[in-house]
């Protein structure tokens, strides 16, 4: 039971002065790093013709290390009093966020060993070996500022949830607009609805790549309103997003306890 809790204790969070837990964060977070630049340097032809026997011996490495991190997280969670029950405990485990991006990191690999023998295409295989760049997302299990972020969405997601659904609304009524109004003149470019939505997407983003553009002075106009919306709909999650951020700094910031009391401060 001791090696349980010890082990739970290391692989979790690095606590202050845990020299193990330390050095075990650091170690899993340089494999992510080198496992993120050996997925890109893969991609290299001249590079894996040279060096793909080691990018792959890499590879098996880094799955086994993965591997054995996720038994070790599965076995010894049960300590932690969430995950108490030996069954439903480490199942409601499983199926927490970064437990599947712990997941997905290896799936990748054991996956790509089996497709052969199905007889998979080429082009379904180099998705799956795509997905290996979900282990950088491990890094948000040891980041304090991936942590903060996630704690300031998730506080946030009523009123981002509103300001998306208001952008949604913006990109359907005025790609229907666009429609009726250019389909005359350009049948071609603006040939449906759904087709428009690419004009009302780079629109509003203000990128404005030039491949579809309203030629009638109506559509133009139109392009100019929906334009600077775009800014101001597009600033408003950036505006909640950072309001977020100052609630939770000047939540660290504030004391737990009364200095003169020491009573608990709500």
């Amino acid at each position: 039971m001791r090696l349980r809790e010890r082990t739970w204790e290391i692989i979790e969070t690095a606590k202050r002065g845990d020299m193990a837990s330390r050095a075990f964060d650091i170690f899993i977070l340089s494999l992510i790093f080198l496992n993120v630049v050996a997925v890109v340097l893969d991609s290299v032809s001249s590079i894996e013709t040279s060096f793909g026997g080691v990018l792959k011996g890499f590879e098996v490495f880094s799955v086994i290390v993965f591997t054995v991190e996720y038994c070790l997280r599965l076995w010894s969670c049960v300590t932690d009093p969430r995950y108490s029950n030996p069954v439903a405990g480490r199942l409601r485990f499983a199926l927490t966020p970064l437990a599947i991006i712990d997941f997905l990191a290896v799936a990748p690999f054991y996956v790509a060993l089996m497709l052969p023998s199905f007889g998979v295409d080429l082009r379904f295989m180099r998705v799956v070996r795509l997905m290996r760049l979900f282990r950088i997302a491990k890094v948000g299990r040891y980041s304090s500022a991936l942590s903060t972020m996630g704690r300031v969405v998730s506080r946030k997601k009523e009123e981002l949830l509103v300001s998306l659904t208001l952008l949604v609304l913006l990109l359907v009524f005025s790609s229907s607009l666009m429609y009726y109004i250019e389909n005359p003149a350009q049948p071609q470019t603006f040939s449906s609805i759904p087709a428009t939505m690419w004009w009302a997407v780079i629109t509003l983003t203000t990128v404005g790549y030039g491949d579809i553009y309203p030629v009638t002075p109506l559509g133009k106009l139109l392009t100019t309103v929906v334009a600077i919306l775009g800014i101001a709909l597009f600033a408003l999650p950036a505006g909640i997003i950072a309001s977020g951020f100052i609630e939770e700094i000047q939540g660290r910031a504030k004391p737990t306890q009364c200095p003169h009391c020491g009573k608990e401060i709500p």
